[in-house]
Parts: structure tokens; C-alpha cells; sequence
């Protein structure tokens, strides 16, 4: 299957997706679907026998936008700094921390997918970032300056699993920025908010055309 390579996933992705600016941050291009049935349909079709996970890496998630606009508008934050991306999908805020001057960015995301997902996205952009498909809740957090989520609290296991990893890296003295739409499991305890934003979004991805999306700090 032409697929399980990296090559073949790249083709894939440039077949089905094509480069655009996501609505809040119209200074960054990705390759994105314009339509969800399509390529949901085509990867259900194409990854049934290896079963990997839909195409999250092929949308620009509201969580994931608003956090990239936060990280572009504070570049002080990442400067120079090493930063990790979690469940980094199409790689939005890992190229919006590079963008933003961060020393490194390493994108994590256990669907190999957005390895080349964020591949491509880091060429359209003109900066270069790590990729790991290991699952880095399994250890604490890899050292790291700052740790950026975006739209991670969609299930309730994977938000306390998250939570409890990014608290972990905030106590080894990193900081700590995530990005949420108002998920049903995302925990507002003990987080300051930093922003809110109306983020465009599509009616085929959520509730709304226009979703409130915030930034919180573990402080």
C-alpha cells in the first residue's frame, strides 16, 4: 500500500488537500482539505487495513488556531526557546512557534500521518521542525522550554492523561500554553486564561461557523 511510506503519505496529502491560509492566521499556509467527506472518505479507504486514525492533520482545528495566533502575536514566549507541540496535527502551532523565532520545535503525534502533514506544512512555511510519532504520555516530558497543545480534551481519558503530563512538564519548569474551543473535558481549574478568540471554523467540523476559542496557562 502506497500509503505506509513517507513519500506515498506525502503524495497522498498533496493529492487531496491544497495549500491554503487558515482563517485566524492568514500569515501561515497549510495543506487542508475543503471539505471533510471526501478525504474522510478516502483515508477510511486507504488506511482500513493498517487502521490509522482519521485525518485530524488534514483541518485547521479552532483550538489549534487560536493557539498559533496567540504564539505568532507573542513571539517573546517561544524566542529562542525549545518547544514541543503536542497531538500537533497539521503542525499549525509548531510552525507558528518556528515563525515566531523558537530555537526548535519538536511536533508529536502518534498518527504517522502528520509526519508528513507537518512535513510539507514546514516547507510551505520555510522553517524546519522535529516530528516524533511516539506516544510521549508514556514518559514524562522530554526536556522542553515550553509545551503547546492545542484541542486535546475531545475524550475524557485523553484530557486527564494530558493534563496530567503537561502539569508534570510545568513542574520540571517549562511553560505551558493549550488552546481549547470549550471542550466538553477540558478542565478549567486551576488554569488562567491568557486570550479568547472567535475563530472561523467550518459547520462540517463543529457546532458552529464561529467558535470562542481560548488560550490557558498552567500558571
Amino acid at each position: 500500500m502506497i500509503v505506509q511510506t513517507l513519500e506515498g503519505r506525502r503524495a497522498f496529502i498533496r493529492e487531496n488537500t491544497r495549500l491554503q491560509a487558515p482563517p485566524h492566521t492568514p500569515e501561515l499556509a497549510l495543506h487542508l482539505a475543503d471539505e471533510v467527506t471526501p478525504i474522510w472518505k478516502l483515508t477510511e479507504e486507504a488506511l482500513e487495513e493498517i487502521g490509522l486514525p482519521p485525518p485530524f492533520w488534514a483541518f485547521a482545528w479552532a483550538g489549534g488556531q487560536a493557539l498559533a495566533r496567540y504564539v505568532l502575536d507573542h513571539p517573546e514566549l517561544v524566542a529562542g526557546k525549545r518547544v514541543i507541540d503536542f497531538a500537533t496535527g497539521s503542525g499549525i502551532v509548531a510552525v507558528a512557534a518556528m515563525k515566531a523565532g523558537a530555537a526548535s520545535v519538536l511536533a508529536a503525534d502518534i498518527d504517522v500521518f502528520c509526519e508528513a502533514a507537518v512535513g510539507l506544512n514546514a516547507e510551505a512555511n520555510g522553517v524546519e521542525i522535529g516530528f516524533t510519532d511516539q506516544n510521549l504520555l508514556d514518559a514524562p516530558p522530554p526536556p522542553a522550554d515550553v509545551l503547546l497543545a492545542g484541542d486535546i480534551c475531545y475524550e475524557r481519558p485523553m484530557a486527564e492523561a494530558v493534563m496530567a503530563w503537561l502539569t508534570q512538564g510545568r513542574a520540571a519548569g517549562a511553560r505551558v500554553l493549550i488552546g481549547d474551543p470549550g471542550r466538553t473535558y477540558f478542565p478549567k481549574d486551576g488554569l488562567e486564561k491568557l486570550a479568547e478568540y472567535q475563530v472561523p471554523t467550518t459547520r462540517e467540523l463543529e457546532d458552529l461557523a464561529v467558535k470562542r476559542t481560548s488560550v490557558w496557562t498552567l500558571p
